[in-house]
């Protein structure tokens, strides 16, 4: 199957939204680059207000799939969630635009945000950076090439992120097959988004724009919240990042569920999920900073997840 093939495949499965409430607006705009206009939707949270925070989310499907359509209810659940604006990234999809063009169409993104913070009614140094799957490794990659950047990030979000082509690893080896994400399936991915070739041959410079595991240093990164899943083949490099983000003296908070599998987060009628979303929006409050950490903390049925 070709990437344009699965992404009408994946397309064709898609739901209607039903919290369209969640949210006060939801608009799209047009980010100039380089390459071409960038679409970007913006959620804007009910009430008034200026200095919000917000949140610039990147989204999963193997860099081949998916769009701001896909995740249009999460993003306006998490808006809700944090009271947050919410920018939902359309960046450009392999096999048609290979690596870095997802990660280069993040920071134009990222850049776009904060430099319109006034318009958008954003405070520019309480902005995170977030995505699930394939946009948690756009998500890692925007932090790294954001290091130096002022106001700096306030975190880095990432969801059962895709950060490190090891198709050898333990949870590799353990699920291959079945829960929702399989070992040939990823392997397929990586080399749609590195153009056709497997992720066995040499990355493109610089590598770490790509896999951000494989930065020099990692020093000096926006804490981290890394969410991992035990029956998912990417467990074992999502925990392996976490555990690197930490020995570089990134603040790190880890959830790893065991007995979740990849893309529980955006499935909503699921208690298991909706009890791990609680979890993640009191996270994500705290790196946003105190008067939002404040609310809506964990109840005491699930504070006891685990936390590495």
């Amino acid at each position: 199957m070709s990437g344009p093939e699965a992404r009408a495949a994946v397309a064709a499965r898609a739901v209607p939204v039903s919290n369209l409430d969640d949210v006060r607006a939801a608009e799209d705009h047009h980010v100039a680059t380089d390459a071409g206009p960038l679409r970007v939707r913006v959620y804007h949270p009910h009430g008034t207000g200026e200095d919000r925070p917000a949140v610039l989310f990147l989204h999963g499907g193997g860099f081949v799939f998916c769009s701001v359509e896909s995740h249009d209810g999460f993003c306006r659940s998490l808006s809700r969630a944090l009271e947050a604006v919410v920018v939902s990234v359309d960046y450009r999809l392999a096999p048609e635009h290979p690596a870095p063009a997802a990660a280069d169409d993040a920071v134009a993104a990222l850049s776009w945000t904060q430099d319109n913070a006034a318009a958008l009614g954003v405070d520019p140094a309480r902005v995170v950076v977030a995505g699930d799957s394939a946009g948690g490794n756009l998500a890692a990659v925007t932090a790294l090439r954001a290091r130096d950047r002022r106001p700096a990030l306030a975190g880095q979000v990432l969801l059962y992120p895709v950060v490190e082509p090891d198709f050898e690893s333990e949870s590799y080896q353990r699920y291959a097959t079945g829960h929702f994400n399989t070992r040939a399936a990823m392997e397929w991915y990586w080399t749609q988004y590195l153009g056709g070739q497997p992720a066995t041959t040499p990355l493109p410079e610089p590598p770490e724009h790509v896999v951000p595991s494989r930065a020099p240093s990692l020093s000096g990164l926006a804490p981290a919240v890394v969410v991992t899943a035990g029956r998912d083949p990417l467990a074992s490099e999502g925990r392996r990042y976490a555990g690197l983000l930490r020995d570089a003296g990134v603040p790190v908070r880890h959830r790893h569920y065991p007995d979740l599998f990849h893309g529980f987060a955006t499935i909503g009628p699921f208690p298991a999920a909706a009890a791990a979303r609680e979890l993640l929006w009191h996270d994500v409050r705290r790196l946003l900073g105190p008067a939002h950490a404040e609310v809506g903390g964990p109840t005491k049925e699930n504070h006891d997840q685990l936390i590495r």
